[in-house]
């Protein structure tokens, strides 16, 4: 991902290791490492030594790194794009123009519980789990035969500590003889959109909706684990994915949320300041969401006004994404003002005017809206950005809200404090790896042990059970390598928008290579290489690579 290049994993807390190491180690690069002691005691007390030293001067930096906290408003560049060559805006709804509140989830977690006691005859007593908001994250794979939901990182190795049978942790070491290791091979995972098809066995969740399908997953499997009862993981699945379908389909959640609109919807102003500020540039916009017109209506007259539709040029309702973005057959439908389907041939998109269906292929015909100069944003990196970027050349812009508040978590002494000294701690093991006596190699045990509860804690300071959204021990998530992908830009929401004005150009941190990393990063130079300066760090809203900035 190519992100910005001075942050905790690879900045500060590197080039303080490098400081405090003092320049020994690397003999890779066939420099002589330092000298130390010849006696078992002398090394062991030399070790220790170089430890204090080090825990000292990460004591002495952490003052510096808070004076140059990240911003949670800022927007982040996976790719340069100035928003200048941008004419039309284009939106979701749920989740990117509309956010719910901490019910919503609730509500469809006891909906669709109570569908599988009613419909598909599941025991009653499931009735006694309830939603836990802090249970799941987002990104997380389910095998569906094994009926095990846990993390895995961009390279497809399961992050150990993170594997979720029910409600109970499967341990480590039934996970590697589980998966014969901790790598999953690509055709078990889930394909281009994130589902278990084709052979696959692996179910990405990358939709918020998702996490009351989690939980309620891991609910039940727990009480089929708890009281012995046989069943087939496959149909567990399977019911619970249509419990959860149903209760959209079915229009419970709809009709819930109209029905007491202000429990469920955040309201917000800072939506139509943003919409407002684009129609006041001149920008055109449209909406394409997969919800119905009545429900979208209602939620838009709320967060924005009873006016809201004249702020779009294009309204679509009920697209199917991502069946909107690659179905050539599809035609659009006009939807009149009771919500009823007319049969009219659309020979124009009509500003004020709702259309249902379609496909992007004949909006483009219809619009001409083709290219870079569109940016369209949504919260689900498959359905909403993975086609308009790959096949059409659209920009994209996706929104996480989980980014606001890990990068406010990021913010806090405690954990800057942990991040610097895991990662000098982390230089020092790399370093003093050379010493292989008995004696030595003891301390090193020790310093691994610290370093593995260093990084429970990183974890812990996200979700107890998962951690980050964006980082697993030391890579980035597999929803991390998908978001560098398919995103131009990401940000919390769309209100991060205001903070920049329609000149502005969003450039990616130019991040090291391996190959690449300046003297800085590991210690003292090589024999022909000149020491090369720290970079000054970014200005704190441009900063921030969710790469390099997390390091459980």
């Amino acid at each position: 991902m190519a992100s910005a290049a001075a942050a905790l994993a690879r900045g500060p807390g590197a080039r303080a290791a490098a400081a405090l190491l003092g320049g020994c180690g690397a003999a890779a690069r066939g420099r002589p490492l330092c000298a130390a002691p010849g006696t078992a005691r002398d090394m062991k007390g030399y070790l220790w030594e170089r430890y204090r030293e080090a825990k000292r001067g990460t004591d002495d930096l952490v003052p510096s790194i808070m004076n140059n906290l990240l911003n949670p408003d800022a927007i982040f560049s996976n790719n340069e794009m100035s928003l200048s060559d941008i004419e039309i805006y284009g939106f979701d709804y749920d989740y990117t123009l509309v956010f719910y509140s901490k019910h919503l989830h609730t509500l469809i977690f006891n909906a669709a519980r109570d569908l599988l006691i009613n419909e598909h005859r599941y025991p009653v007593e499931i009735r006694k789990y309830e939603y836990d908001p802090n249970f799941a994250i987002r990104g997380l794979h389910y095998d569906v035969q094994r009926a095990v939901l846990m993390k895995i990182d961009a390279f497809h190795y399961i992050q150990l500590g993170t594997v979720y049978r029910g409600l109970s942790v499967v341990p480590d070491e039934e996970v590697i003889e589980m998966y014969e290791g901790s790598h999953v091979p690509l055709e078990q995972m889930s394909d281009f959109y994130g589902k278990s098809s084709h052979g696959n066995t692996m179910k990405q969740f990358m939709d918020i909706f998702s996490l009351p399908e989690m939980s309620l997953l891991s609910c039940v499997n727990e009480y089929f684990l708890k009281n012995n009862i046989d069943y087939e993981p496959v149909h567990l699945y399977k019911d619970v994915k249509d419990s959860i379908r149903d209760v959209h389909i079915k229009g419970i959640m709809y009709r819930a949320i109209e029905a007491d609109i202000e429990k469920y919807i955040c309201y917000a102003e800072q939506t139509r300041a943003v919409l407002a500020k684009l129609a006041d540039h001149g920008k055109k916009m449209f909406l394409i969401t997969n919800s119905p017109s009545s429900f979208v209506d209602k939620g838009m007259r709320y967060i924005v006004g009873k006016d809201w539709r004249d702020l779009f040029d294009v309204v679509i309702v009920q697209a199917e994404k991502p069946n909107f973005f690659n179905d050539k057959r599809r035609p659009f439908r006009k939807v009149n003002e009771k919500g009823v389907l007319l049969w009219d041939k659309i020979h124009k998109l009509q500003k004020g005017q709702i259309y249902k269906q379609g496909n992007l292929y004949e909006f483009l015909k219809l619009t001409g809206w083709r290219g870079s100069k569109v940016l369209y944003f949504g919260d689900h990196i498959y359905s909403d950005l993975a086609d308009l970027t790959l096949k059409h050349g659209w920009r994209t812009g996706a929104i996480i809200p989980e980014l606001r508040s890990e990068l406010r978590i990021m913010n806090t002494e405690q954990y800057i404090q942990t991040m610097t000294w895991l990662q000098t701690l982390t230089g020092l093991l790399e370093q003093m790896q050379v010493h292989r006596d008995a004696e030595s190699q003891l301390v090193l045990q020790e310093w691994k042990k610290e370093r593995k509860e260093m990084r429970d804690m990183t974890k812990n300071f996200f979700n107890a059970q998962f951690g980050s959204l964006f980082r697993t021990d030391q890579n980035p998530t597999y929803f991390l390598r998908r978001l560098s992908r398919f995103a131009d830009i990401y940000m919390a929401s769309l209100s991060c928008l205001l903070s920049y004005d329609f000149s502005h150009t969003f450039y990616p941190r130019r991040t090291p290579l391996q190959h690449e990393l300046p003297a800085w990063s590991d210690g003292a130079p090589g024999p022909a290489r000149a020491p090369a300066p720290a970079p000054a760090p970014a200005p704190a809203s441009a900063r921030a690579p969710l790469r390099e900035a997390h390091g459980e």
